[in-house]
């Protein structure tokens, strides 16, 4: 496998994110729809990813384009944040994501002051990320019931977290 990196993300990669984020099998697990033009996702590189407190891009090697993203957001409890990713399906099933997941627990508690918490809530029925989660170190706590709506339809939501003090995954 290539050697998977993260790094911020720039305007520059509004092509290479719109591989993924106008893919209706990338996003189906998504709360929000692909997009269907490089206008609105310019917008929200620039006014949501760019000030984003940790929001990576997914690349191969060391300056590549990104094949997917990864955030990890703080909540209004500091100790906690929440984390997301999608990788491009062309990468899917090449432990993409687990390294991009080993890389972000390895980085985001030193860079985001206070949190010791990153909990990631998948859909019920999205097993290749909760293997990810798993492969990568993270705990799964529960599946939340009946949880949420996402693209008109109730799902069950499964709860992974990896805290501070948890052992790095190699």
């Amino acid at each position: 496998m290539e050697t998977v990196t993260l790094r911020p993300f720039s305007l520059a990669d509004a092509d290479a994110m719109m591989t993924w984020a106008s893919d209706p099998v990338v996003t189906a697990f998504m709360t929000w729809d692909p997009y269907t033009s490089r206008e609105p996702l310019l917008a929200f590189i620039s006014d949501t990813v760019l000030p984003h407190p940790w929001f990576r891009a997914i690349c191969l090697d060391a300056g590549g384009a990104p094949v997917g993203a990864v955030s990890v957001t703080p909540t209004d409890d500091r100790c906690r944040a929440e984390l997301g990713v999608v990788v491009a399906r062309a990468h899917w099933g090449k432990g993409v994501a687990t390294a991009a997941l080993k890389r972000a627990v390895a980085a985001v508690f030193g860079d985001l002051d206070g949190v010791e918490r990153v909990e990631a809530l998948v859909d019920g029925e999205n097993a290749a990320s909760q293997r990810a989660l798993e492969k990568a170190g993270f705990t799964r706590e529960a599946v939340l019931r009946s949880y949420c709506m996402v693209k008109d339809r109730l799902r069950d939501m499964v709860v992974y977290s990896f805290i501070s003090t948890d052992p790095l995954v190699k």
